[in-house]
């Protein structure tokens, strides 16, 4: 077939993606259409020869890395394709897996959304979306070049997840394209199984009966292994799914008004203890707040650095020395005095705690807020400028960042674990996230190969221990291949080997994404190939 071809040297950046794993294929494809990932799916799936799918590779789980085979790279799928006026009024926009994140935020912004190919109604729908309030998609990933195919695979939530969920209940339809070629078209609220039993039909008229896994999911923003309930929408399955159960060909995402009045305010703090007693006041406070994030001690004295050795940082605002911590709230509002009273709010509960409300940055402009956006931006990015660094003496280093999360009523113990056992271990950190929802990715700053050893091996302990407090060893990022030691870990053996079997399931011959969630043996064992048993995977996220 001529869509496939040959990964040669020229091609190389597509065996690896930001988790800084690097990987083999024999060959590639590029496809535009569903005609055309059927045709390279239908070809493949004859001699079993495993498929992995990409997208813009933004991924920090090693989900896109391809551990032989085939690379089906769906960047080409990159048109929007459709949209429609839902019953209760809400827009739904029907895009191929290839769009990206920012290309469609501004397309959206700027009420330019392309229409080639759109029938009659579509663009009849479009002129209503235009005659009225501007609409958004919320889902906010730090890495706005991610494309809508990998963030479904992983649930991909981000900073304003506190307020409007992860992208999974902003989907109401997909189109996936089994391993075999087949097709399973689902909409939200058509399909939901009988307890754990869950029957598909596929296009080809092929019924599906799957067995789904009979664990419970925690209490907790969680993006670990397959989303699975009693009587759950069939739609859900494939979200979070990690690429291993079918190819996401199309999405249809519930798009939503755009708040009138957005405020973000930056809240400093002398000492971590206040900063999580103010997160936990502010919380049931506040009706309107969108994101509720963290930097902590270690992040703000790594951009306190940035700022005067790089140019690239030199209009950060200052942070006074004295301050340890900050917690940043962005408010989505109907109007300004609805933002006037969630800022009082804000207020109140940094005064309970013992701080001071005029150690605050409020921004109610746009200038202001792409001050205060590339100041949390630029902790991350501070962070990879100094590993990067080290790496100079040291190639084999990566900075190891954590993805875990607990129910509200622990984010003080699992801070706890993360400040004693780091400490214990001697190793330099810097944490910084989604603290609304008691996420936070710790990152371990190796300075050398004892350093990465002991990180590997202190997120090991933690992925116990928030298991423990029943929280999810991944919280945003998905499980990948550098993660799946830990999926065993919160679910137990067990479970895990249900959720092969499911596989299994919908891809007999272990095809797609193969090294996602599960490894080898396991596959081999789920089918009968080869005898049982899975050893602890040390993970942490690479980049």
């Amino acid at each position: 077939m001529t869509l496939i071809k040959p990964l040669g040297p020229e091609l190389e950046e597509y065996v690896r993606d930001e988790s800084r794993t690097v990987g083999h294929a024999e060959t590639i494809s590029f496809p535009t259409s569903e005609d055309q990932v059927r045709d390279v799916l239908r070809e493949l799936h004859a001699s079993g020869t495993p498929v992995t799918v990409q997208g813009a590779r933004t991924g920090l789980a090693a989900g896109a890395v391809p551990q032989g085979g085939h690379v089906l790279n769906l960047s080409r799928m990159d048109a929007v394709l459709g949209l429609r006026h839902g019953g209760d009024g809400t827009y739904h926009l029907r895009v191929q897996p290839g769009v990206v994140l920012a290309n469609l935020r501004k397309a959206l912004a700027n009420r330019s959304v392309p229409t080639n190919g759109w029938d009659e109604e579509s663009l009849a729908a479009l002129d209503e979306l235009y005659a009225g309030p501007e609409q958004f998609f919320p889902t906010d990933p730090t890495e706005t070049s991610a494309c809508i195919g990998g963030m479904v695979a992983c649930n991909a939530s981000g900073a304003r997840s506190y307020g409007y969920g992860p992208v999974r209940p902003h989907v109401s339809a997909l189109r996936v394209v089994l391993a075999d070629g087949d097709v399973v078209a689902l909409r939200r609220g058509e399909a939901r199984a009988h307890g754990r039993l869950l029957r598909l039909v596929t296009e080809a008229g092929r019924s599906l009966s799957l067995d789904l896994p009979t664990y419970e999911m925690p209490r907790t923003k969680n993006a670990s292994g397959y989303y699975v309930a009693d009587d759950m929408d069939a739609l859900d399955l494939f979200v979070g799914s990690d690429g291993t159960l079918g190819v996401v060909t199309e999405v249809e995402l519930a798009l939503m008004p755009a708040p009138a009045v957005v405020w973000g305010v930056s809240c400093f703090f002398e000492t971590e203890a206040a900063a999580l007693d103010f997160t936990v006041a502010v919380r049931p406070a506040l009706a309107h707040a969108a994101a509720i994030e963290y930097f902590d001690a270690g992040a703000l004295s790594i951009l306190r650095s940035q700022r005067e050795s790089s140019a690239a940082f030199a209009s950060l605002p200052a942070v006074e020395g004295r301050f340890a911590c900050c917690v940043y709230v962005e408010l989505d509002c109907d109007d300004e005095d609805e933002a006037c009273a969630e800022l009082y709010a804000i207020g109140d509960a940094m005064r309970a705690v013992g701080a001071d409300e005029a150690d605050t940055w409020v921004a109610r402009t746009d200038v202001d807020r792409e001050c205060q956006r590339f100041f949390r931006h630029a902790v991350p990015e501070s962070v990879n400028m100094l590993i990067d660094e080290r790496r100079r003496t040291n190639p084999a280093i990566t900075k190891l960042g954590s993805d875990m999360s607990v129910p509200d009523e622990r984010l003080h113990d699992v801070i706890e674990l993360y400040r004693t056992t780091l400490a214990e271990a001697g190793l330099q950190s810097a944490a910084w996230g989604h603290i609304g929802n008691n996420h936070l990715h710790v990152n371990v700053l190796p300075r050398g190969d004892a350093d990465f050893a002991a990180g590997k091996e202190l997120f090991c302990s933690w992925a116990a221990e928030v298991t423990r407090m029943g929280g999810a060893v991944s919280a945003e990022h998905g499980v990948g291949k550098i993660k799946r030691g830990f999926l065993e870990t919160m679910y137990g053996p067990e479970h895990v080997r249900e959720m092969a079997r499911l596989k299994r399931e919908l891809d007999p011959a272990g095809q797609l994404d193969r090294g996602n969630l599960f490894g080898e043996e396991l596959l081999g064992a789920i089918a009968g190939d080869a005898p049982s048993g899975a050893a602890c995977e040390k993970g942490g996220e690479r980049a």
